[in-house]
């Protein structure tokens, strides 16, 4: 038997997992993926502009909102989960291993969310090497992403083969490397100077608590649907370290409010008029629903005040909390994103229009349902491949 069948045996679940299930489930998130794959391939065939709405003054879209959602939640679960298993023995340690796993899946996500949205992406894994711009936050970006996922691809294969202290070190290389890629992530936006809204040493650090904040929700979510999926009951510590994860999410939330009050208060007092009007497009211009509903209604303060209620107590409530939460998280990237390109240059001129227009298109939503077609599909097959492993607690 080869290496790779013979850690296959070890871990595979026969029973735990219902097959009709898995298979339901892989239908339904393989069909989105295929069809938002094929979509994307088109973009390299009819050109990415016949079918993006993106223009020459909002060249970033959606794609780059959805690769910087994923991105930042990979961040998060592979710095929980290397903080789990450094010091082992406490609550969150028993959701660990799947961290490493969704944090893997994540960032292949987004990946593909912005490989899809790049006119030429082989170019740029090419000149990557050959060419490296090593002033450039988005060499550092791709580059210290790769390296992580190298970092957690080694972790992860020798968790399935219990070589946990080497595995340990790798991980913590490799949330070192998610760490730097994330921030290199906010320098991308925050070192534009052309772009009053995103300009500011905020950012790298906000990106890095919303990482925390993304992390936690996706731990919970992901946990809740890993014990759906075999139609069992959570156990007393899997409830504990779930209600551990709800502590993360709950201080990071108070945090990123916190911190979204004083980014949009410090556009008013001392700020640009460029960067007051970005601000103003979010409070009651283009982009005030999203920004109300989606990213402070839904995103913020439905799930305090849900966590804060239920004292974390119901699994079912931390779980309706955290897809909220996730949900505002991917509304904050798409809405930072455009805020920060929506005002016109020109719009001081008596003349000129404020704002410029943007709404994804069709094609633009079916990449990022591929993305999440891809998270989906790779979490159910890993629950069925991987379960056991990540119903351990590794010794330290």
């Amino acid at each position: 038997m080869s290496i790779a069948g013979a850690v296959t045996t070890t871990v595979v679940e026969t029973d735990a997992v219902s097959w009709s299930r898995v298979k339901r489930y892989s239908v339904f998130f393989g069909f989105w993926l295929l069809i938002g794959g094929l979509v994307g391939l088109a973009g390299f065939i009819l050109g990415h502009h016949n079918l993006f709405n993106t223009t020459r003054e909002i060249p970033w879209g959606l794609p780059i909102s959805a690769y910087a959602f994923f991105a930042i939640t990979s961040t998060g679960l592979c710095l929980l989960a290397a903080i789990s298993h450094l010091f082992g023995g406490n609550r969150l340690s028993h959701l660990a291993n799947r961290m490493v796993w969704l944090s893997i899946i994540t960032i292949c996500s987004a990946f593909l969310a912005i490989g899809m949205e790049l006119e030429s992406p082989w170019r740029m894994a090419i000149y990557n090497i050959t060419s490296p711009n090593l002033s450039s936050n988005i060499w550092w970006m791709g580059t210290l992403y790769g390296l992580a996922v190298g970092f957690l691809l080694l972790e992860f294969w020798l968790i399935l083969t219990k070589h946990y202290k080497i595995a340990l070190f790798l991980g913590v290389l490799g949330a070192l490397a998610e760490v730097a890629a994330n921030t290199c992530l906010g320098g991308v936006f925050s070192t534009l100077a052309a772009r009053p809204y995103w300009y500011g040493a905020q950012l790298p650090i906000y990106f890095l608590g919303c990482a925390f904040l993304s992390g936690a929700a996706a731990t919970i979510c992901f946990t809740h649907f890993a014990y759906a999926l075999r139609s069992k009951k959570l156990p007393e510590q899997v409830a504990s370290s779930m209600q551990a994860a709800g502590q993360v999410l709950l201080l990071m939330l108070v945090l990123i409010s916190v911190s979204l009050f004083w980014k949009m208060t410090s556009n008013y007092v001392g700020g640009t008029s460029a960067g007051r009007t970005a601000a103003d497009a979010l409070i009651a211009g283009p982009l005030s629903t999203q920004f109300w509903v989606f990213e402070v209604a839904i995103g913020l303060a439905i799930p305090i005040l849900l966590l804060v209620l239920s004292r974390l107590k119901s699994p079912l409530i931390m779980t309706i909390s955290s897809l909220m939460a996730l949900t505002g998280m991917f509304f904050a990237r798409l809405n930072q994103v455009v805020a920060g390109q929506i005002v016109y240059p020109t719009f001081e001129l008596e003349s000129a229009a404020v704002y410029a227009s943007y709404a994804p298109s069709w094609a633009e939503w079916l990449i990022i349902a591929a993305a999440f077609g891809l998270t989906g599909l790779a979490f159910v097959q890993g629950e069925r491949y991987f379960g056991v492993r990540f119903m351990e607690s590794n010794p330290h």
